[in-house]
């Protein structure tokens, strides 16, 4: 029988994250990654995106193992939603990931936990041989995965770069990427965020004198936001406020938490006398201050939020101060982000971020030449972009083509759908059916898709509640129905009670006799409504009717 396996990724192919992937060999199955995504301003009330898991609870397959490539919300943060609904299995991952993976494990109170491997241990699981390999990224202990199977061998190489010089001194082992793709690679599975940017990616250590020489000039504080795990982004500003006379302060929970992590396993260190606590801000000058604040992406009660908006007690953003955002806007908080940076201008401070200042930001992500030298190091029979959008992989279609691929030998998918390895060839298989589930995060639950289309359509046509009294044995309407509009003008409310209730009442009048089906006669009346308002007012509000039986 000849060996054979599926690659299926869940999520992270066309939208950048809930980054997901299953490998299949025979009768089981390695999860790589559980990341979640964010919502973007048309999903209401929505706090978190989380990858579609039904296959996974449908299959008959065993899933023997996960492994995590490194600790980012988009590649971890969908753990303690997605663990409790599937069985029991080992999850591995390096000392940093694994770390902050079991921080948020416990945090919600789940007995599951991240098992730590260092990258010199190579690990069986099931039929998969797992070998963790260091790359640079954005955070410390990203690692890509090499995969040994019966069926030949996969480089997963999601979220790097090739940082010559970064500022942990932990370099990309580009000795072990050869020498197990040494081996044969059927695929390489590539990180193509960068695919568009032309070049290599800079230096990490670009960024310490530029923030060397903001601190210095700033009059007032320094207020610096990024991902709370972007550990090495930390220690640089770290350094800058020792060497600028600056203390530190730490305001919010996930860096807080972050920090915490990093300082428990040595990764961070922060002089003694520096650091203070948001309570002592008022002790200190405003040009001896850097404060560090959670928030990057706009969201909404963030620390930096409420700091934009007068919410932190101990201190406050002035014209003074210089506000810089060291971070990408991750694809979907575009508007979030920038409505922040519009209120931080407002206030009359500086505010720096990627669009006018380039250099107070490195991507984690590589550029062209670090995705194409990567692609001569693994030398995979097939090339495959992951963790990016339609655009990105399109570029990396380019990029391949002018590495010497064939177009069938570069693997462009869609989220859901199975690519076969057999026979040294590729094949589509079943396209599974995958859709965003959203969360509220205050309750962890799930939010029906129906939920959203009518958020959505309250926020944009209004809504309107018909309470009436129904007489049950002649089906008319007692009294006069109390209506409440709510998303029109007051003159519009006005006109559409008065018609609204005369309309009601005409079409009830055809309705004579004993009511039997009062869910039929709500509906019934809901419909009236909705075709009124339509014809009267070219509006399409959500209508509820409140019908009570007497």
């Amino acid at each position: 029988m000849d060996k054979k396996i599926s690659f299926i990724p869940i999520g992270g192919i066309t939208d950048v994250t809930k980054n997901m992937y299953l490998y299949e060999y025979e009768d089981s199955i390695l999860i790589v990654d559980c990341g979640l995504g964010f919502p973007n301003e048309t999903m209401l009330g929505v706090d978190l995106l989380l990858p579609d898991i039904t296959y996974l609870k449908t299959t008959k397959k065993k899933i023997v193992g996960m492994v995590l490539t490194h600790g980012h919300e988009d590649h971890i943060g969908a753990l303690p939603y997605v663990l409790p609904e599937l069985p029991s299995f080992p999850i591995y991952a390096t000392t940093l990931t694994a770390a902050f993976s079991n921080e948020k494990l416990v945090e919600f109170g789940t007995s599951y936990r991240v098992q730590t491997v260092p990258f010199e241990k190579d690990i069986q699981i099931g039929p998969f041989g797992i070998s963790f390999i260091r790359v640079t990224h954005s955070v410390p202990d990203t690692s890509n995965i090499f995969i040994k199977t019966p069926a030949g061998n996969f480089y997963h190489g999601s979220d790097f770069k090739f940082d010559m010089t970064p500022f942990d001194g932990k370099k990309t082992d580009f000795t072990k990427i050869s020498r197990l793709s040494s081996q044969g690679v059927l695929c390489l599975m590539s990180d193509a965020l960068g695919a568009e940017r032309p070049g290599a990616s800079p230096t990490e250590m670009d960024i310490l004198p530029i923030l060397i020489e903001e601190m210095r000039t700033c009059k007032g504080k320094i207020i610096l936001t990024t991902y709370s795990s972007n550990i090495s982004r930390l220690n640089q500003a770290v350094l800058a406020a020792r060497l600028t006379g600056r203390k530190v302060c730490f305001i919010g929970r996930s860096l807080l938490k972050a920090k915490d992590v990093a300082q428990r396993l040595d990764y961070m260190k922060i002089d003694k006398g520096i650091e203070i606590e948001q309570k002592q801000l008022r002790n200190f000058k405003d040009q001896n201050l850097l404060l560090f604040v959670a928030g990057s992406q706009g969201q909404e009660g963030s620390a930096l939020s409420r700091l934009v908006n007068g919410d932190i007690r101990e201190t406050s953003i002035k014209p003074t101060d210089t506000v810089i955002f060291s971070s990408d806007i991750i694809p979907g908080n575009e508007v979030s982000v920038n409505a922040l940076i519009d209120e931080i201008s407002k206030i009359g401070a500086k505010v720096l971020h990627s669009e006018v200042a380039e250099d107070i930001h490195v991507s984690g992500h590589g550029k062209q030449y670090d995705l194409m030298l990567m692609m001569s190091l693994v030398k995979g029979q097939n090339v495959m972009p992951i963790g990016s959008t339609y655009r990105h992989a399109a570029a990396y279609r380019q990029l391949a083509r002018n590495m010497g691929y064939l177009d069938k030998n570069i693997l462009l998918l869609e989220d859901g759908q199975e690519i076969i390895f057999e026979k040294g060839t590729t094949r589509m298989g079943q396209k599974i059916q995958v859709r965003n589930v959203y969360v509220d995060q205050l309750s962890g639950e799930e939010i029906e898709s129906f939920v959203l289309r009518d958020r959505e359509k309250i926020s944009k046509e209004g809504v309107v509640v018909l309470m009436l009294e129904l007489d049950s044995n002649t089906g008319q309407v007692i009294g006069t129905p109390n209506i409440i509009a709510r998303g029109f003008s007051t003159a519009e409310a006005i006109e559409l009670n008065k018609a609204l209730v005369n309309e009601i009442k005409r079409s009830m009048l055809n309705k004579k006799g004993r009511v039997t089906d009062w869910t039929y006669t709500r509906r019934f009346i809901g419909g009236i409504a909705e075709k009124f308002i339509s014809t009267k007012f070219r509006r399409r509000p959500l209508v509820l009717p409140v019908v009570i039986e007497v």
